[in-house]
């Protein structure tokens, strides 16, 4: 009969792998908090503090979402096993038809199941302190010349594309344009639970092998880009910043944004001087909007910086980190004379690098997360 002999081989360790993604998730901990937080939300003067509310509404939802997956999970296996044992009985009392009907419904469970479990699995390894967070994604071309920049211009695709699959938002912040082809820069937020947690291990350098569109001689092209990446750091998170450590500059939009745009000079950059780490940001309303979101995005990278260097005040942070992450890359993606994406860090291979440029990046963002 269908697969039935194999997936009944296989129930013990799915139970054993649910147990464990139970222990994992803490349930009786996030069950305790979650009825912590009803109490909170159904007392008088809960919407006294709107800020906090929204922010405990935000965590209620996550949690039952969390639990109603694991239960999910856990009714699935109970069904599947039932089912099995329906299948075998018709086929004991010669119904082979329903027998053979029940045991594909039961190998199109287990496979959503096996699906879901993974899925739950991994989200259990997004246990950082920031992992929940939004992400702030960054894209710098490197060596390379105009493909460089046409690579950075693919990657923030690729980004982009991934974080519109899942669910997410993604909101840019700044994009230099280069005027032959591609971007020298962009910087954007992808906003959505575990965005940071999944897209922190994409740091680092990734190098492009094709033929180059640009070169007359159709020579082949090595080119490299680089992708940093850090958290949103909550608004309620203090971080100072002494005022003589910064150096503010403003100047003129550039790109698509009409009249307006091109004739004020609301973008800003901020240069931290004891690091040598830049960040602009153009893409908001107004400059006093753009400053903002600038100094936030520094004190995001600051606060990342810190913590990689083991240092408890900021200030401790001296030296040059603005160019801290170049160096071997993490990825390569080659077009010709074969395709194939291939990861250094865990060995994860794609042939079909068209997918993979069109942001199902999943395997590798799963094989890097599973490493731990």
């Amino acid at each position: 009969m269908i697969e039935l002999d194999t997936i009944k081989y296989e129930l013990p360790q799915a139970k054993e792998t649910l147990a464990e993604i139970e222990a994992s998730l803490k349930l009786d901990v996030l069950q305790e908090r979650l009825s912590a937080i009803n109490q909170e939300v159904n007392a008088n003067g809960f919407w006294d503090h709107q800020e906090r509310a929204q922010k405990l509404l935000k965590e209620k939802k996550s949690l039952e979402n969390t639990v109603e997956e694991y239960e999910k999970l856990s009714d699935t296996l109970s069904d599947i096993e039932v089912m099995i044992e329906m299948a075998e009985e018709s086929e004991r009392s010669g119904a082979s038809e329903e027998a053979l009907e029940l045991a594909r419904e039961t190998e199109a469970s287990y496979e959503v199941y096996q699906k879901a479990a993974e899925e739950l699995r991994l989200r259990t390894l997004l246990d950082g302190e920031y992992d929940k967070n939004n992400a702030i994604l960054s894209v710098h071309a490197g060596t390379g010349g105009v493909d460089a920049m046409d690579w950075a211009e693919m990657l923030l695709r690729m980004y982009t594309r991934w974080a519109e699959k899942h669910g997410y938002r993604v909101k840019m912040l700044d994009l230099q344009d280069d005027t032959e082809a591609g971007i020298k820069s962009a910087t954007m937020i992808v906003e959505g639970e575990n965005a940071y947690g999944y897209l922190k291990n994409e740091r680092g350098v990734h190098r492009l092998v094709r033929i180059s569109p640009f070169n007359a001689q159709g020579k082949r092209q090595t080119s490299f880009s680089k992708i940093e990446v850090t958290p949103e750091i909550e608004d309620d998170i203090s971080v100072e910043l002494d005022a003589e450590d910064l150096r503010i500059d403003t100047y003129r939009s550039s790109g698509a944004g009409g009249q307006h745009v091109n004739k004020t000079d609301s973008a800003i950059r901020i240069t931290h001087l004891p690091t040598g780490i830049v960040v602009t940001c153009q893409n908001e309303r107004s400059q006093h909007q753009n400053r903002d979101m600038a100094m936030k995005i520094l004190k995001s990278k600051l606060m990342e910086l810190a913590e990689q260097e083991h240092k408890e005040n900021l200030k401790e942070l001296k030296g040059d980190f603005s160019q801290n992450t170049w160096g071997s890359q993490i990825r390569s993606y080659v077009f010709q004379p074969y395709t194939m994406v291939k990861d250094h860090r865990t060995g994860a291979e794609i042939g079909n690098v068209q997918s993979v440029m069109d942001g199902d990046i999943d395997y590798f963002i799963n094989e890097k997360l599973k490493v731990r």
